[in-house]
């Protein structure tokens, strides 16, 4: 338990091959991604994790065929909706990081709802990113602090990681310490460039849609048997 990983984030990778192997439509895929979000949420919360961070949905991603993003759209709001109840159950508190505001309105408003309705939630803090680019995230944070440094209102002298780190989506959230990709793919795709600086990688061909609760276990296990160094030696570490 002393090398259980306090914030995991996952890029949920593979919902449009799955449904090709499977012969089945990408929505297919999609939908049985969802069902996924749900159990891994549930495992997550029960090993003890403090916080976990999904990859809903990217800035790229509106570049996608209209009719997928559109389904995209309508199964976020679905999902919702369905597990609302579940979360409150498990006392999971939901946020989310992006661009929020630039969503489709039912999808903002059953977003907030379901934030708002669980925000006294003290068990895990489970974040969907969704509109979301981590290098949009630092750009709007420069902006943010240079216009305060124009106005006075933060000296240069005082810019530090500190201060960017308040002006993040993450600001709330803690360093990543255990970042999970499945589906074969080994990049990061532009996902929270900040705090995934010291993070542990783990990359699985597991389609997402196939990723269980076993698969959760063994990413966290792997996890547990490395050294984490934040630039020191082992030497230092055991001193």
């Amino acid at each position: 338990m002393n090398k259980l990983p306090k914030h995991v984030a996952i890029i949920m990778d593979g919902n449009g091959r799955w449904a090709n192997l499977q012969g089945k439509s990408r929505v297919k895929g999609h939908q049985q991604g969802a069902r996924t979000v749900r159990d891994i949420v549930e495992e997550a919360k029960n090993k003890g994790i403090k916080y976990l961070t999904l990859y809903a949905f990217s800035k790229d991603n509106w570049s996608r065929p209209k009719e997928e993003v559109n389904i995209l759209m309508k199964l976020l709001v679905t999902s919702l909706k369905k597990e609302y109840n579940r979360l409150i159950n498990n006392n999971i508190r939901l946020q989310s990081i992006g661009e929020v505001n630039d969503l489709p309105t039912p999808v903002k408003d059953e977003l907030n709802y379901v934030i708002i309705k669980t925000k006294n939630n003290t068990g895990m803090v489970l974040t969907l990113a969704i509109n979301y680019g981590g290098k949009e995230e630092l750009t709007e944070a420069m902006k943010t602090i240079a216009f305060k440094v124009k106005n006075s209102i933060i000296s240069p002298e005082k810019v530090d990681q500190s201060t960017i780190n308040q002006h993040l989506y993450t600001r709330n959230l803690p360093a990543v310490d255990l970042l999970i990709r499945t589906s074969g793919e080994e990049r990061i795709s532009n996902f929270l460039l900040w705090h995934i600086a010291y993070a542990e990688l783990y990359f699985t061909d597991t389609l997402w849609p196939d990723f269980k609760k076993e698969d959760l276990h063994k990413a966290i296990v792997d996890y547990a048997k490395r050294e984490r160094r934040f630039g020191k030696t082992s030497q230092q570490l055991t001193n």
